[in-house]
């Protein structure tokens, strides 16, 4: 008796379960992406040649324009929590506590003292707003004595009580002197004579020691 030949077919797989995890998965990061905020100042930064890496956490910044605006900003969202909550007891600014969570969120904040209530308390709705964070006229500190730019200074390092609290100056490329100097001397009231400024980073040039360490850094050889 001839033996019956069962036609062979390719197996089938069906996609769409993975299509769907796909999607799931992509909406998921879509909806719990948290972007970073637009800085309200811009500033280009000189070019470098160094082998210091900048500190990715535990950084306040202090940034200042070609016109001498300057802003503050707290890498952590904690700490900044910390910081506003110091300045607004020390510093009596009647901020509530929408308003502090407003800080919080914020990428960085460059106005006086009585004009960070209005600031904080603006509609993120109103086609105004981006117009007027775009406007802000700086933290005051062109004296000696490091001008308002001193209390960020001294609340934030308050708010690092018992950890290392990096300072970072970014300044542009067309700062003035006295402004960069106005800062140091906010950084000086504070006994902080230790900071890092934010550049743009060059290649070392081929065959420099400097180059050599840079490659290694890469390569994690020792």
């Amino acid at each position: 008796m001839p033996s019956v030949k069962l036609k062979k077919h390719a197996p089938v797989n069906d996609m769409t379960p993975f299509v769907d995890i796909a999607f799931l998965i992509l909406s998921f990061f879509i909806m719990a992406t948290k972007f970073k905020p637009e800085e309200p100042v811009e500033v280009t930064t000189p070019n470098s040649v160094s082998s210091i890496i900048l500190p990715e956490k535990d950084a306040f910044m202090v940034s200042v324009d070609k016109d001498g605006r300057i802003f503050v900003s707290v890498d952590n969202p904690q700490f900044r929590q910390l910081l506003i909550e110091n300045l607004n007891t020390t510093r009596s600014l009647g901020l509530t506590p929408a308003e502090m969570k407003t800080f919080v969120n914020s990428a960085s904040v460059g106005v006086p003292f009585n004009q960070l209530k209005g600031l904080l308390a603006l509609d993120p709705d109103d086609p105004q707003t981006e117009r007027l964070i775009k406007q802000q006229s700086g933290i005051p500190c062109a004296d000696s004595t490091g001008g308002e730019l001193f209390f960020w200074v001294r609340d934030a390092l308050n708010a690092y009580a018992g950890r290392k609290l990096n300072l970072l100056i970014k300044a542009d490329n067309y700062t003035k002197y006295p402004d960069f100097k106005n800062i140091l001397n906010a950084f000086k009231k504070n006994d902080q004579n230790k900071f890092l400024l934010v550049t743009s980073p060059e290649d070392a040039p081929e065959g420099t020691a400097l180059a050599v360490t840079r490659q290694k850094q890469i390569t994690g050889e020792k």
